[in-house]
C-alpha cells in the first residue's frame, strides 16, 4: 500500500481548511485516510502559529514508515525543519507568455519602423 501524507479539504465553499493526513493513495482527496496529522488554515495569517499545525512524531513515524509528503505538505514539513530544503529550479516561470511575446515583437517592431524612415 502506498502512503501519502496529504491535505484533505473542509470547510464552506471560499472559505478553506485542511487537515494533514496520512492516506492510501488510491483514495479520493477527501475519502478515508489512515490518521490525522495535522491541519492547516490558509485564511490565517501567514506569520500566525495557528496556520499549521502538525503532530511532529507521528508525522516522523509515517515518513519512516515510507509515506511520500505531496508538494505542499513537504514545503510545510521543511519549514518546520523535518525535512532539507528542496531546491527547485523552473526557468520557464518567468518566462512571457505567447501573446505577450508577441505585443511585444509588435511594439518593438512598431518602435523601429519610425527609426527606418
Amino acid at each position: 500500500m502506498a502512503v501519502k501524507i496529504r491535505l484533505a479539504r473542509g470547510g464552506s465553499k471560499k472559505r478553506p481548511h485542511y487537515s494533514i493526513v496520512a492516506a492510501d493513495s488510491r483514495m479520493a482527496r477527501d475519502g478515508r485516510f489512515l490518521e490525522k496529522l495535522g491541519t492547516y488554515n490558509p485564511l490565517l495569517p501567514k506569520d500566525s502559529e495557528d496556520r499549521v499545525r502538525m503532530n511532529v512524531e507521528r508525522v516522523q513515524h509515517w515518513l519512516g514508515q515510507g509515506a511520500q509528503p505531496t508538494d505542499r505538505v513537504a514545503r510545510f514539513l521543511e519549514a518546520a525543519g523535518l525535512r532539507t530544503k528542496a531546491v527547485r529550479n523552473n526557468p520557464n516561470r518567468a518566462e512571457p507568455g505567447k501573446k505577450a511575446k508577441e505585443r511585444a515583437a509588435a511594439r518593438a517592431a512598431k518602435a523601429e519602423a519610425p527609426a527606418a524612415e
